[in-house]
C-alpha cells in the first residue's frame, strides 16, 4: 500500500490536535511553547505533503515555505525562550496563571 495525500493529512491533522490540546491544557509555558511548536510541525507536514503530490512534486515552493515557517518558529522559540527565563527570574515559576501580577 501506498502512502498517498490523505494519510500525510491524517497525521497532520492529528499532530494539529495534539498541539491545540497541548496548548490548553497545560498551564506551564514551556508545555504551551511545545503546544505551539506542534501546531506549525503540522502546517509544515501540510505545505510538504501538497507540494509532493501537486504538478508532480516538483515545484519546490512547498518546501521552501515549510523552511521559512520553521525559521520563524525557531525565532520566536528563542524570543519565548528569553521572555520565560525574565519571567522566571522574577516569579520563581513559569506558570502562566502569574502573568496576572505582571507590571508594565
Amino acid at each position: 500500500m501506498a502512502v498517498g495525500l490523505n494519510h500525510y493529512l491524517i497525521l497532520a491533522a492529528f499532530i494539529f490536535s495534539l498541539g491545540i490540546l497541548c496548548m490548553t491544557i497545560k498551564r506551564n509555558a514551556i508545555g504551551i511553547l511545545i503546544g505551539v511548536e506542534l501546531v506549525l510541525n503540522a502546517a509544515n507536514i501540510n505545505l510538504i505533503a501538497f507540494s509532493k503530490f501537486t504538478d508532480g512534486g516538483v515545484a519546490p515552493a512547498g518546501q521552501l515555505a515549510a523552511v521559512f515557517v520553521i525559521l520563524i518558529a525557531a525565532a520566536e522559540a528563542a524570543i519565548a525562550i528569553a521572555i520565560f527565563m525574565n519571567f522566571y527570574n522574577s516569579f520563581q515559576t513559569v506558570d502562566v496563571d502569574r502573568g496576572d501580577e505582571l507590571r508594565g
